[in-house]
């Protein structure tokens, strides 16, 4: 059983997905959270597997608290809500460590299918809208010689963070790098673990902001 905990400070919506997610038989709302603040109390005392937290909220926004749920020990995960999928919060809140995010307006099984995918470890983005907020929010990288942020790599393994970077999922990559989905799996736990990353989404990030892919590449 998954469990989860609703932060958002609208208690309709707060409602609405505690309806939904009832009704998967593998999904368990152990609480709600109206406030960034209540949420890390909440993820203390609770310690769910999952956190779906609204960027916008009172006392604490949802940038910060992710940030303080990810840099304790706790094992919870952070998938951000948003209302717009190229909300400037949600580059931050990746950067603060949440594995994914969803807009509010998602289709309900496509929500649950992202909480699993996060409680299992996996990083719920989004391809087309990860291209998109990348591109309008990573911010313009120096010029001039700079270290190689991937030496440690093997040459398939850059190949592979390429693809990451532009938003393919690992079957995508698979078909492209003419691969079997479980070897891209593997290539990329390995590549995690090098580059000492939480996440696929923190590997998008490293990737731009490191000048691995610029904004816009295909």
């Amino acid at each position: 059983m998954i469990r989860v905990l609703l932060a958002d400070d609208q208690a309709l919506l707060r409602l609405g997905f505690t309806a939904f997610l009832g009704q998967e038989p593998d999904l368990d709302v152990v609480g709600e959270a109206g406030t960034g603040r209540e949420a890390l109390r909440m993820v203390r005392a609770l310690r769910p597997d999952v956190v779906l937290m609204d960027v916008r909220m009172p006392v604490l926004d949802g940038i910060e608290a992710t940030r303080q749920i990810v840099a304790t020990e706790t094992s919870t995960r952070v998938l951000v809500l948003t209302t717009f999928d190229l909300d400037e919060y949600v580059y931050s809140a990746l950067r603060a460590g949440a594995s994914g995010f969803m807009l509010k307006d998602a289709q309900p099984a496509d929500l649950a299918a992202a909480i699993r995918t996060v409680a299992a470890g996996n990083a719920a983005v989004a391809p087309s809208v990860t291209r998109r907020l990348i591109e309008a929010f990573t911010p313009h990288l120096p010029t001039g010689p700079r270290p190689d942020p991937l030496e440690t790599l093997t040459d398939r393994e850059r190949e592979v963070v390429l693809q990451v970077a532009r938003g393919r999922s690992n079957h995508e990559i698979a078909d492209r790098l003419h691969l079997s989905e479980a070897t891209v799996k593997v290539h990329v736990s390995r590549i995690l673990t090098k580059l000492a990353l939480r996440d696929r989404a923190q590997l998008i990030v490293h990737a731009y902001e490191n000048g691995v892919i610029q904004p816009g590449e295909n």
